[in-house]
């Protein structure tokens, strides 16, 4: 099994290493078990996480079980710091097949533009829904697993599962929003 396929063309400039995968293609094992996932109040959500600087197979791994959890509660994108790892990892798959995985290491949004309101859920917070004002579009400069940084466009609901997870590595949850 192989976590990442070769490159394949996508919208925009950038190649990008993409993933057949689902729960399935991670089965739970003492080699890959999944991750407990925090929940609110847990003051550990607050933390915020820290740049990779090396990706190395202990990244990978991490990156592997955190597919699996996200995979395993249906959701649609999972931070590190939501299973209590502090280093700037974020995986997601809006895709309705579950077919089309991103990990991204040291995510940076560096350019926005849109707005548009977005409701929301959240694996940290089960049961709430909230209604949230996110950029419709952005670009992100990231660290893929092979240690190659790409820059990519994200729209719609790709933009707004990356700003939430985004939001999840600087120490902010759902609960922040409806505050505001």
């Amino acid at each position: 099994m192989l976590f990442l396929k070769g490159p394949e063309r996508r919208k925009g400039p950038m190649a990008l290493r993409k993933s057949s995968s689902s729960a399935a293609d991670y089965p739970s094992s003492s080699t890959n078990p999944e991750l407990p996932i925090l929940a609110f109040p847990d003051p550990r959500l607050r933390k915020k996480g820290k740049d990779v600087k090396k990706v190395t197979d202990s990244e990978t791994n991490l990156a592997r079980r955190m597919a699996y959890t996200m995979y395993s509660n249906e959701g649609i994108g999972l931070a590190a710091t939501q299973v209590n790892f502090q280093k700037n990892i974020i995986v997601m798959d809006t895709s309705e097949e579950r077919d089309d995985l991103y990990v991204m290491i040291n995510p940076e949004i560096v350019a926005r533009s849109g707005t548009a309101r977005t409701s929301e859920a959240c694996l940290s917070v089960p049961g709430l829904r909230a209604l949230v004002n996110r950029s419709e579009d952005i670009i992100v400069k990231y660290t893929d697993l092979s240690g190659v940084e790409i820059e990519e466009n994200f729209n719609d609901m790709q933009s707004y599962c990356v700003q939430h997870e985004i939001d999840h590595l600087n120490g902010k949850i759902l609960i922040d929003h409806i505050a505001n």
